[in-house]
């Protein structure tokens, strides 16, 4: 992590600011170490602080050992001034996605310095996962996995709800090792397929329904996304054939995805697959996006997205086709970009499965 706080302070350097701002929760984390829910990083081009109450300075000190731990009393932003001031800083970058305009007027009111709105510093830097990421992110992943195969052959059926379905899963995932849900879980049957953020409802799934389920677990701050598409007790034509379509268009994607490519590239190869098949129409998200400590980050995979691929980033690939009043059909892995390649980090299975 200290790599990290280095980064950062390259960018301060080559934008020729004294010090940074970081407000955002999860960037927070992501530069210390720091799991609590309160707290605000100061780096200068020499320093690095993490300041927090009261009810967090041992864990600070315990989680955050190569950043300056310092603890504020009540008027934390007063806090901040008057070490601004001792650290002779005159220009600071805050997050501007993070910082509110309230709080903006009020660094405006007690801050006496140059105030610089900044944007992606630590995201980018989060794009690409390290060694300890990866490991974090893997065993997310698996945890999914183990729950997928669980529910495929323990749990859905005719007459369960959707919402069992997603409550078993969850569950199962926590005695498995996840902290948590990495979101509302999608399960989604029927008609109600069409609906590419169906979270689970109070509807039972039916003999001949097709359930699109979507899914994932938190490990360690890291989540993971993994959605299938299953039939229950019977499948038809059309479903088989919209399933095809979809897996043909994501391993299209996948065979594609390489360093250099920019997300918009590689979301058409899957957008062309889906459009010559007559479906263009029915496939109206993005391909995917980045993962990590946040369910959705960067990079993106979408129509409009310039941004160029590289080894260690970790994307979802994830196209679909949802076709109203029948039904959809989605089917997403996590993906590793490598110098070579990319590598499926999911390993659940992609057949499709008649339960």
């Amino acid at each position: 992590m200290k790599q990290r706080i280095e980064r950062i302070q390259q960018k301060l350097k080559d934008n020729r600011i004294e010090a940074f701002l970081v407000t955002n929760g999860t960037n927070r984390r992501y530069l210390s170490g720091f799991t609590g829910t309160a707290g605000i990083i100061l780096i200068t081009v020499r320093q690095a602080f993490l300041i927090v109450d009261f009810r967090y300075t041992d864990q600070a000190g315990q989680q955050a050992q190569h950043l300056e731990v310092r603890q504020h009393g009540h008027d934390r932003l007063q806090y901040l001034a008057d070490l601004l001031g001792k650290l002779k800083i005159n220009k600071l970058a805050f997050e501007e996605k993070d910082v509110t305009y309230q709080e903006y007027r009020e660094f405006g009111d007690k801050l006496a310095v140059d105030l610089q709105p900044v944007q992606g510093w630590v995201e980018e830097l989060r794009r690409v996962k390290d060694e300890d990421e990866l490991a974090c992110l893997k065993r997310a992943i698996a945890i999914a996995d183990e729950g997928f195969r669980h529910i495929t052959s323990e749990v859905l059926a005719p007459s369960k709800s959707e919402q069992e379905v997603a409550l078993e899963l969850e569950f199962y995932m926590r005695r498995h090792g996840a902290s948590g849900p990495a979101f509302d879980f999608i399960v989604a049957s029927g008609f109600r397929g069409a609906l590419p953020h169906g979270v689970a409802s109070e509807k039972f799934i039916q003999a001949g329904d097709l359930v699109v389920i979507d899914f994932g677990a938190v490990y360690q701050g890291y989540h993971s996304d993994i959605t299938r598409s299953v039939a229950v007790a019977g499948t038809d034509a059309k479903q088989e054939e919209i399933y095809d379509i979809v897996l043909e268009a994501q391993l299209a994607a996948i065979n594609a995805l390489k360093p250099g490519l920019t997300g918009a590239e590689v979301d058409a190869v899957a957008r062309k697959v889906i459009g010559d098949a007559g479906y263009a129409d029915y496939f109206g998200h993005g391909l995917g996006h980045g993962v990590g400590l946040d369910i959705h980050e960067g990079p993106r995979l979408a129509p409009k997205s310039d941004v160029v691929l590289e080894p260690g980033m970790v994307v979802t690939v994830e196209p679909g086709i949802y076709l109203p009043e029948w039904g959809g059909v989605r089917i997403e892995d996590i993906v590793l970009v490598t110098s070579q390649g990319c590598e499926i980090l999911t390993g659940s299975t992609k057949h499709f499965l008649n339960l």
